[in-house]
């Protein structure tokens, strides 16, 4: 092992150390990384110490991304273009979600930074590594919140009216955490200083651990080509408050059991779809043990790698809603979102170091900030790493240590490949 890499590897294994701590419950090993909490304020203290570290320029834009950037992010490349290549993901959480999900981006990304340093190579155009804020929703319902914000995709009126669970708005989470929310909109200088963006991630599935879910299994790095249309429904189904001990069952409005047929509907219409659907969380009134449920609220998620099939799922379960006095309400759609397809094969033929027939080219159903990105016009490809047990969302989610290092390799390369040609070779236009 050189002694470059030896300094990389040993800069990886601080970063995690420094991470693992932050937001993990010791009971389940789970982590509750929500934005705008306590959680979310020690993360952000830990990137901006790792820009610090590194002698990188950090910015915060008007929803609260980090960007730590290498370079003028405002000045003219050689080549006469403007914009920036920059790398990352998120380190917020689901409810009890994986360490790897999202930090595993940002981790990888400052070390591929190391990497490039550590050769002494010098990028003919800035480079940025961003944490984005927000991207699970956990707190607040909406995913990919901060890359949202600033794209335009939410509306800062929207997004400043939503209530976590305890009835706290997010213009008050922002206030409590000493932000301005009267800040949130549209940032276009932001976005203006960002002309290509690549996200590592966790691979949240098998194709890469199993043959028989991809033929190129074994890799431990895998290019994306695209994220499947998903949305998300809020289905409310109405009952009739009563006593649990004294109210007989032919006389009972239960809205429990309206909610627990569609779920079972659910499941029965994505298998006939080709589909998936999640009905994962609900609200119960009045929720008592003793109380017969007077109204039920859950949210679905359904996703697909086909549009048509998502919608037709969804149109299914309307229908049989009506039937039991339910409805169910889109609160937000997302269709296929399509990665630059010259970023992409770029992407696999320097993962590869030249042998692109060896890199396997995937799509995803899993959100992320880059489809936001890629629906706003930057161009945009993903690398995913290898998961041995597909589990994510979970404290079971994984990636072995060497499988991660072949990430940072892997992103390294693509770093360095893009650093130092125009970017606008990939698309032919210049933003």
């Amino acid at each position: 092992m050189s002694t470059n890499r030896d300094t990389v590897v040993a800069s990886y294994d601080r970063m995690w150390a420094d991470l693992e701590p932050v937001g993990r419950d010791d009971r389940t090993g789970g982590y509750r990384r929500f934005a705008w909490t306590r959680e979310d304020t020690l993360l952000r203290e830990w990137f901006a110490a790792q820009a610090a570290d590194r002698g990188l320029d950090l910015v915060e834009d008007r929803a609260g991304n980090q960007w730590a950037w290498w370079g003028d992010p405002d000045s003219v490349n050689a080549d006469g273009t403007t914009g920036g290549v920059a790398i990352g993901s998120h380190l917020d959480s689901v409810p009890d979600g994986g360490a790897y999900d999202g930090p595993l981006g940002v981790v990888s990304a400052f070390a591929a930074v190391d990497a490039l340093r550590a050769t002494r190579f010098v990028p003919s155009r800035p480079l940025a590594v961003v944490n984005f804020g927000d991207e699970e929703g956990a707190r607040f319902g909406i995913a990919c919140a901060g890359s949202r914000l600033i794209t335009g995709a939410l509306p800062a009126e929207r997004a400043l009216g939503l209530r976590d669970a305890d009835g706290v708005t997010m213009a008050e989470s922002m206030t409590s955490a000493g932000r301005d929310p009267r800040r949130l909109g549209p940032d276009h200088e932001t976005l203006r200083r960002v002309h290509t963006f690549v996200e590592l991630h966790v691979e949240q599935g098998r194709a890469l651990a199993d043959p028989d879910a991809y033929e190129q299994a074994g890799a431990a790095v895998a290019v994306g080509s695209d994220i499947w249309p998903h949305g998300r429904w809020r289905l409310d189904v109405p009952g009739t408050a009563n006593h649990a001990g004294t109210t007989r069952l032919v006389d009972r409005d239960d809205a429990m059991l309206g909610y627990a047929a569609m779920v079972l509907a659910a499941r029965r219409v994505a298998a006939a779809h080709s589909c998936v659907a999640t009905m994962g969380k609900i609200r119960v009134e009045p929720n008592g043990v003793n109380a017969i449920a007077s109204h039920v609220t859950g949210w679905l998620d359904v996703r697909g790698a086909d549009e048509d099939a998502v919608r037709a799922a969804v149109a299914d379960l309307t229908t049989e809603a009506v039937q039991d006095r339910a409805t169910l309400v889109e609160e937000s759609w997302t269709g296929t979102t399509r990665f630059d397809p010259r970023l992409v094969e770029r992407l696999a033929a320097a993962v590869g170091d030249g042998n692109r027939q060896d890199i396997p080219v995937l799509g995803t159903g899993a959100g992320h900030d880059a489809g936001i990105l890629a629906a706003h016009g930057i161009p945009v490809a993903m690398l995913f790493v290898r998961n041995p047990t597909g589990v994510s969302h979970s404290p079971a989610e994984h990636a072995e240590r060497d499988d991660c290092l072949a990430g940072v390799a892997a992103l390294t390369r693509v770093l360095a490949d893009l650093a130092e040609t125009a970017p606008t070779a990939l698309t032919g236009t210049t933003r």
